[in-house]
Formats: C-alpha cells, sequence, structure tokens
C-alpha cells in the first residue's frame, strides 16, 4: 500500500523499473519497498534481542502495565526524558535505571516489568519482536491516508499492544478464520491444469506448470487497491463484499510480511474464486503490458515462456474464472481414475523478496500416473445422457488429440524467430482482434467474441427418461422445438417435436439472454463411427451473425472429445451452400454399409458428409489462420528490409545480348532464388520403373547404405519418432517402388533426399550416421546424373 493515495488498480510484483511492492503506509513512492521495509525491521529486531537484558526490559516497560500496588492504572512506562515517538532504540541512553520512575505514575521501571523477572529470554525476545512491530503500525497509521486501510493497521495495532500486556500470541479476531473459500486459488489453478491440460505430453505438461506457479506467485505478491480506489474505478461492482476481502487481505496475509509476529498466509492459499475474480481482469491486463514493457529484459529461455504461452494461459483461465459452471470451482472436482495430482506449490519466504515476471520455483516433479488422466467433466461415458444442467460447451476446450501436434520438421521456421516477431505485435493475447467490419474478419468472429463476453453460451442437451426432468432443459427444447419449426416450414411440426424430444437425439442449443436462438439436433452412431445431423437453424432475425458457422464449429469439437470423426446429413437445395461452407461435401468418406439402414432418408435432398480432423481446435481455427498470416506479414516484412538495396537494371541487351542466365541478375539470389534442377523426366512408366529399380539397388548395394536399410526401431532410437515426422527407409521405398507409387521422378528423389535430411536432423553432425548420410546422397546424386534424371 503506498502512501497517499496508494497503488492504483492492484499492481504487479514488481514495477516497470523493478521496484518492489511498497510496505504498508511506508510510502512506496519514495522507493522503500518491501524487501527493504521488512528487512530494516529484521536489523532492529535482531541489534534489540542482541541487546544487554536491562535494555531489554526498559524496551518492554514502555508497553507493559504498572503492577504497583495499589491498583495503579498506568498501562506503560513513560521515561522522564522521553524519546521521539515513536521510540527508536538508537537514541536511547546506554545505562538503564530500573528504579527511575515513570513520568505518568511515578513508579519505577521495576514495577512495570516485575512480571518479566523469570520470563526465559525466548519468551522476552518475542515480545520485542511484536514490540517493534507495533512502532511499526504507529507509523502505518500516521502515514496511511486511506480510511479503510488506517483502520485496520490501527486494529492491528491495538492487537499487538493487547499482546505484550497480556503476553500471549497475536491472533486476529474475526467472525471467520483463514481459508475463506473452498477450493482455493491454489487448488482451483491446479484443477485448471489438470482439467485441460493433464492429456499433454511430460515436456509440455511441465511448461503448463511453470505457467501455473509463476500466475499463483504473482497472485501472492499482488498489492490490491482499496475498496475506495474500486469504488471510483466500479461502482457497480460488490464494494462491501471486496472490503470484507480486503480487509482480510491485510490481515492475513500483507501486514504479516512486515510484521511476523502475526501468523502469515498465502493469497492464493486461503482465498478462492470471489477474490480471484475481483483482480484477474486488471492483473492480467498489467502483467500482460509489464511483460511487453520489459521484454528487453527478459532471460532468452524465459522470452517465448512469457511473450507467447503466458497470454494464451491467461486466457483459457479467464474463461475458467468468469465461467458459472467452470468444473475446477468444484469441491468434488477430482483429478481422474489415477487420482494423481500435478502439485503447484508457490512456497514464498519470509521476510518477502521482489520476484520478476519470469520467476519460477523449482521443478516439482509430475506424477506419471496423471499423465492421461482425465477429470470427470471431460470423460464419455457409455450412456449418452445428458446432465441435468445440461452438457455446457468450453469457448478454448483442449481436444484429446493435442498430444498428436506436429513436432518441428526440417524447413519449420525457428522458434525463436516467431517468438521475436511475436514479440513485435501490440498485444499478443489480442493479435487476432480486427474489426468486426473488416473484409478479412472470420465468419464466426463476432459470434466467438459474443461467446468470449458471456453474450451467448452453448449447450449440449437433451430428454431423459431416466432422470428427473429439468425444468430450464424441457423449456429449451420447447424452444428449439419452435425455433426448428419456423425455420423448416416444409418439416412437419410433429416429426420434429418426436425427434427433438427423443432420448436418442441431443441438441447443441445456442443460447442468448437465456432463451434459445438456433441448435443442431444430431444423433450419434458411435459403433458405426458417424453422427447424422437432423436439423440444423437459427432463428431469421440472429442470422448472418456468425452463429451458425460457431455452433458447426463447437459440433465438431464435441465429436473429436466424443471420438465420431464423421458426419452426414440430408441437405436440402437452401441447406447445400452452407454445408459445404463448414467442409461437408457429396465425396461421402463412411462406407455405405455403414450408415445404410441407420440414417434417415430424405426426398429431394442430398447427402453430405464431412471428415473431422482431429487436430484442428475448430473454434478457434479461424485464430491460429490469423495469428499464421499476421507472422507471415512480419516475416515478409522483415525479409524485404533485409533485401531492399537497389541494383543498377541491366545494360547488357542494349549490347546486343539477347539471353542471360537467371542467376547473373544482381540481388536475384539474395531474395532466396535458387535454380531448379532440369532433368529429363521419362513418359514410359515402365521406362520410369526400370531406371529407378536401377538406380534404388545400386544405393542399396553402397557400403555406406546399411543404416538406412530398414525403418528405425523405437527401442534404438528413443524419442526419434517426436523429432522425425516423416520416416523414410530403403526397405519402405523398394515397397512403394513395386506398388508403381513412383510415377515421376521428383517423387523418388523426394522420398531418398528425406532419409539423408531426416538422418541429418536427429544425428549430430560427429555422429557415423550422419557422414554415411552425407557420402551415400553424394552417390545417389551421382547415379542420378548417370541416368539423366538432372542435368550433369
Amino acid at each position: 500500500m503506498a502512501e497517499g493515495t496508494g497503488i492504483q488498480q492492484g499492481s504487479p510484483a514488481i514495477g516497470a523499473a523493478g521496484s518492489t511492492p511498497a510496505a504498508p503506509g511506508a510510502g512506496g513512492t519514495e522507493g522503500s519497498g518491501a524487501a527493504v521495509g521488512s528487512a530494516r525491521i529484521a536489523v532492529k529486531k535482531a541489534q534489540l534481542r542482541s541487546s544487554p537484558r536491562p535494555k531489554k526490559l526498559e524496551k518492554l516497560g514502555v508497553y507493559s502495565s504498572c503492577k504497583a500496588e495499589g491498583a495503579c492504572k498506568c498501562n506503560g512506562w513513560k521515561s522522564q526524558n522521553p524519546p521521539p515517538t515513536p521510540p527508536r532504540t538508537d537514541q536511547q541512553s546506554n545505562t538503564v535505571n530500573l528504579q527511575e520512575p515513570c513520568r505518568s505514575c511515578s513508579h519505577t521501571l521495576g514495577d512495570h516489568v516485575s512480571h518479566l523477572e523469570n520470563v526465559s529470554e525466548e519468551e522476552m525476545n518475542r515480545l520485542l519482536g511484536i514490540v517493534l512491530d507495533v512502532e511499526y503500525l504507529y507509523t502505518c497509521v500516521h502515514k496511511e491516508e486511506d480510511a479503510d486501510t488506517k483502520q485496520v493497521y490501527f486494529s492491528l495495532f491495538k492487537l499487538l499492544r493487547k499482546c505484550i500486556l497480556q503476553m500471549v500470541k497475536p491472533m486476529v479476531e474475526a467472525q471467520e478464520s483463514p481459508p475463506f473459500e473452498k477450493p482455493s486459488i491454489e487448488q482451483g489453478v491446479n484443477n485448471f491444469v489438470q482439467y485441460k491440460f493433464s492429456h499433454l505430453p511430460s515436456k509440455e505438461r511441465q511448461t503448463i506448470v511453470e505457467l501455473a506457479k509463476m500466475f499463483l506467485n504473482q497472485i501472492n505478491y499482488w498489492q490490491l487497491e482499496t475498496p475506495s480506489q474500486r469504488r471510483q474505478r466500479a461502482p457497480a461492482d460488490d464494494v462491501a463484499g471486496y472490503k470484507v476481502n480486503y480487509t482480510r487481505w491485510l490481515c492475513y496475509c500483507n501486514v504479516p510480511q512486515f510484521c511476523d509476529s502475526l501468523p502469515r498466509y498465502e493469497t492464493t492459499q486461503i482465498f478462492g474464486r470471489i477474490l480471484l475474480r475481483s483482480v484477474f481482469t486488471v492483473m492480467r491486463k498489467q502483467l500482460l503490458e509489464q511483460a511487453r514493457q520489459e521484454k528487453d529484459k527478459l532471460p532468452p529461455e524465459k522470452r517465448t515462456l512469457i511473450l507467447t504461452h503466458f497470454p494464451k494461459f491467461l486466457s483459457m483461465l479467464e474463461e475458467e474464472v468468469y465461467s458459472h459452471s467452470s468444473p475446477i470451482w468444484s469441491p468434488d472436482f477430482q483429478a481422474g481414475a489415477s487420482g494423481g495430482q500435478i502439485p503447484i506449490h508457490t512456497v514464498v519466504s519470509a521476510p518477502p523478496v521482489a520476484r520478476p515476471l519470469y520467476y519460477s520455483t523449482s521443478p516439482v516433479p509430475v506424477d506419471p500416473s496423471s499423465c492421461g488422466s482425465v477429470s470427470p467433466a471431460r470423460k464419455t461415458t457409455s450412456a449418452l445422457e445428458p446432465s441435468p444442467g445440461g452438457e455446457k460447451r468450453k469457448p478454448s476446450e483442449p481436444l484429446p488429440h493435442e498430444e498428436n501436434k506436429r513436432p518441428r520438421v526440417v524447413g519449420d521456421i525457428p522458434m525463436e524467430l516467431i517468438s521475436e516477431v511475436m514479440a513485435t505485435i501490440t498485444d499478443p493475447s489480442a493479435i487476432v482482434e480486427t474489426s468486426l467490419l473488416s473484409a478479412h474478419s472470420a465468419r464466426d468472429e463476432a459470434a466467438r467474441l459474443e461467446e468470449r463476453r458471456g453474450v451467448i453460451e452453448f449447450h449440449v442437451i437433451g430428454n431423459s427418461l431416466n432422470q428427473k426432468p429439468n425444468k430450464r432443459i424441457l423449456m429449451w427444447l420447447v424452444g428449439l422445438q419452435n425455433v426448428f419449426s419456423h425455420q423448416l416450414p416444409r418439416m412437419p411440426k410433429e416429426y420434429i417435436t418426436r425427434l427433438v424430444f427423443d432420448p436418442k437425439h441431443k441438441t447443441l442449443s445456442l443460447i442468448k439472454d437465456g432463451r434459445v436462438i438456433g441448435g443442431i439436433c444430431f444423433r450419434m452412431f458411435p459403433s458405426q463411427g458417424f453422427t447424422e445431423i437432423v436439423f440444423c437453424a437459427v432463428t431469421s432475425n440472429e442470422q448472418v451473425k456468425g452463429y451458425g458457422t460457431h455452433l458447426m464449429n463447437h459440433l465438431k469439437e464435441y465429436h473429436i472429445k466424443h471420438e465420431i470423426l464423421n458426419f452426414l446429413t440430408y441437405a436440402d437445395e437452401y441447406a447445400i451452400g452452407y454445408f459445404k461452407k463448414q467442409g461437408f461435401s457429396k465425396d461421402i468418406k463412411v462406407p455405405k454399409a455403414k450408415y445404410v439402414g441407420y440414417i434417415k432418408d430424405y426426398e429431394g435432398a442430398t447427402l453430405m458428409g464431412c471428415e473431422l480432423n482431429p487436430s484442428i481446435p475448430y473454434t478457434e481455427f479461424s485464430v491460429i489462420i490469423k495469428k499464421q498470416k499476421e507472422i507471415i506479414k512480419k516475416l515478409i516484412e522483415r525479409k524485404q528490409a533485409q533485401i531492399r538495396k537497389v541494383y543498377p537494371g541491366l545494360s547488357c541487351f542494349k549490347e546486343g545480348v539477347r539471353q542471360i542466365p537467371i542467376e547473373s541478375i544482381p540481388g536475384i539470389r539474395e531474395t532466396g532464388w535458387k535454380p531448379l534442377g532440369k532433368g529429363k523426366e521419362l513418359k514410359d512408366p515402365d521406362q520410369l520403373y526400370s531406371t529407378l529399380k536401377t538406380i534404388l539397388q545400386h544405393v542399396k548395394s553402397h557400403q555406406n547404405a546399411w543404416p538406412f536399410m530398414e525403418p528405425v526401431k523405437k527401442t534404438e532410437a528413443p524419442g526419434y519418432y517426436q523429432v522425425i515426422r516423416f520416416p523414410m527407409d530403403l526397405k519402405t521405398m523398394s515397397e512403394r517402388l513395386k506398388s508403381r507409387y513412383y510415377t515421376t521422378r521428383k517423387l523418388f528423389m523426394a522420398d531418398m533426399q528425406r532419409i539423408f535430411t531426416n538422418c541429418r536432423e536427429y544425428n549430430p553432425p560427429e555422429s557415423e550416421y550422419y557422414k554415411c548420410a552425407n557420402l551415400l546422397e553424394k552417390f545417389f546424386y551421382t547415379k542420378i546424373k548417370e541416368a539423366g534424371l538432372i542435368e550433369k
């Protein structure tokens, strides 16, 4: 809490200049931060505790009531020569006289400290620590201008003063004691990591754990804004509720950082979702702003983590913090069947020290048993009955197939360069947010933004014969029946009603302001590997807003989660255009035997199908594409800046030259242009087959071909298939040649080149495999030239 106006809208653990958070009432604007103020108090306590016993008695006498006979009411010895207020140990006399009379009651110092004669040194040192905390709080009370904060300081001042008089341990008196919410912020973030990322490989999951620790550490050192500041900034908020939490935070988390005689708790361990909601938006904004301002100061190994991964982590967490149905805040949340949980604990030492944004605690081992465990909220069940509240779709719910994310392959742009480009974009978390009026904005962009703001929601609902009817779901089902009936007038209403309320059918409903405005009714056939889409409609006055596209994207992600990767539907002439835009075509991938007899036939309609790619996050697909475009644009700009040199025009044509090689044009190679290898393309398939077979036999007979004869075994090269995405070997090439796969020389050369490229990608240059690849590659191109397939 800074002196005067305080810290506006909370503050991160370090400012732009790297200063520490100010101690309460210590005048943070003057540069006396948490570590400095706390260290200064610790030094004073150490000095006082090392003083002679008479000196300690004199110090404690100031805060001890008179024990003289006659029921003296004096509550503290006062010297005849009073020191400055508050008393300072460095300005008191070295000699202590226990017979010196009190300026207030005239009884001696010995009468005030007679109860301390038989007290141990340890207990006396504890009381002296409380004394210095009292003096520090006395300063805070007089310096603080905020009324709410001053009141808390004064209450704690009186509490510690009373503890000295009664020789008891300080305990904050309150109606409730910590923890104040369950689950705590720490547990909620733990659950969030389990819920969203438990399916990731160990290395990627460890990165998420580091981000979670970083976030929790920032909360533990976050300076809350005062209730009066919050009232000015957000008058519509529940300021009374915030004031209660602010008071608790001061008493249990903030002040004990400096007054260590008070019991101290971590903010993340005693507060939960309510406090997190009150600070998250401002905190996220300031953390990202701070990261951008300090990107040049970040260690290289942390730059990608902070500038690229942290914004996305905060965005996903924000959705769970403000969602009304997020399972991570449920007291019954379980880590999955294995029961394993990723331990995320921030260890904060006292006295507190300033920690930069990129601080992380020592790595915590991840329980292997938790790898792949999924929380109950994300498990698929054999029974397709919806829960009483429906199954709400999450905006950025990760897909169970995300472990198949593409690893880096040769030719990819280096991640360091990508991170550098991302850092140049104004706001990494908002890179994709363009004007909705832009001609380049995606069809579903407006709908996605509305969902993020809570304007619309998506719920998978259905009727059930086994569960007690839920009034809200029944109302939504009636709303869906009305929407489908109105938008599909050629469908009999009785037929629509029967399917919408059929327990075997489900509907992905689009809810806006509590009412249904659209939906997709479908029936899943898990045993056959497809789902039939029966009805799809959005009410007329809510069309052309991207709702239809976003509906379909949510449906795709829902089915990927349930491992059904094919849609089938009969579309009339009005719906064919919509389904084509959503990736449907008349080319049906599902074998006819799989769906005949299962799907309903419609006269005059066209059967269309859509095959889902489990690696695509459909609800964020347009965002990813836009982000890639932005990156490519920046990379092009950088390349253009490098090759902006202007060369003089060609004058050779004036001298009669009619043709020159392209590579002789000045600057052409600097642009990245390379001459294409020309060669004779054999048009006769049999002649091509014979030529390629001869070349392949020569290559396989070469003395350096032994490492490439067969596919690499996982036992011999651990992690090989995580590094090499497209493996290739001479045995596979022989099989491809035999099956007449190589219809052109380019296909054959590409596969052979991949063998050499993969080898050099996985093995170090000094290895024997690397050398074999170089020698065999040289031999291969000699044979290709001899065969006339490329120019010599």
